[in-house]
């Protein structure tokens, strides 16, 4: 027979063993497998045409990274109701990083696809540390660089673009950038940039929509020389609204039309900048200095 305190430590021995048990039960449930993916950010477009530039980022980024899951988001409110009102769904970045920890992601690198860290860029840094270590949430967001952040980024995206001048460009022909330009104090990027394509090839100018520096400026300069053609490029991630209508559009306050009246002859190029595979790689290596953060951090 066994004397009562036997049985009770014996009691006392299994339910011990029996909590050991639900423990590791309750731990193993409860713990996150780890899930490390993309979520491709841009201001967005509502052009068709941009579809296989946007296409072409992706492309790249899983080349890169064939094992992780790539999502996207818009920032642009308006472009994601013009998309919504045609049936096609875009989330904003809250949407997606919301769904994404939903999802399971426990890791998230977010790649801006801006071109300079201005408004746009600081609304999404705000999003990305709000839901970063946000409860039953993602555990670790981190947000990668725009196209232009570091001085080294300014001469590789200048090279690259000097690299790839129009087919067909030849003496006496300029070329003119087309930036969106900003109030906000980034908009410094776009006269260093110029600064450094003048040092380069002095018949490449950069001039702004909203910014510093602007078309009448560059048309100052052009009068100082013999053109034979003026070519017009954005200096976009994509060639959306302002390439098709505010640079090249028929409208006589259109780039195009502005430069004509002045007797220019002129030929735009509908193609952004992410339409080129050197581009992509300037922000595929600000996605992978986070992915490498996001590691070392697990």
């Amino acid at each position: 027979m066994i004397k009562k305190y036997q049985f009770s430590k014996f009691l006392k021995t299994g339910l011990f063993l029996l909590l050991i048990t639900f423990s590791f039960m309750a731990a193993a449930h409860t713990k996150k497998a780890n899930k490390t993916g993309i979520l491709l950010v841009s201001f967005g477009s509502s052009y068709p045409e941009t579809r296989a530039t946007f296409q072409h980022i992706e492309e790249e980024v899983k080349a890169t990274f064939p094992d992780l899951e790539i999502h996207w988001a818009f920032t642009s409110k308006i472009i994601r109701n013009k998309l919504r009102s045609r049936g096609e769904t875009i989330d904003s970045p809250a949407e997606a990083l919301a769904k994404m920890g939903e999802e399971g992601f426990t890791n998230v690198a977010v790649q801006s696809l801006h071109v300079i860290p201005g408004e746009e860029y600081e609304n999404l840094k705000t999003t990305v540390e709000a839901f970063s270590g946000m409860p039953k949430g993602i555990d670790r967001v981190q947000l990668g660089k725009p196209l232009l952040y570091h001085q080294n980024d300014i001469e590789n995206l200048g090279d690259v673009l000097l690299q790839n001048l129009p087919e067909g460009m030849v003496e006496g022909d300029v070329l003119v950038f087309m930036g969106h330009g900003t109030h906000h104090p980034a908009n410094v990027y776009y006269p260093g940039m110029q600064y450094y394509l003048w040092e380069k090839n002095p018949n490449v100018f950069l001039a702004t929509v909203e910014g510093y520096p602007e078309l009448n400026q560059v048309i100052e300069k052009l009068e100082t020389r013999k053109v034979n053609k003026v070519w017009l490029l954005p200096f976009m991630t994509i060639a959306g609204d302002h390439a098709r209508n505010d640079m090249a559009g028929e409208e006589e306050e259109s780039w195009k039309s502005v430069l004509e009246a002045r007797g220019y002859k002129t030929e735009a190029v509908l193609e952004g900048m992410a339409d080129q595979d050197d581009v992509v790689r300037i922000w595929i290596e600000h996605l992978k200095d986070v992915l490498v953060e996001l590691k070392s951090k697990k």
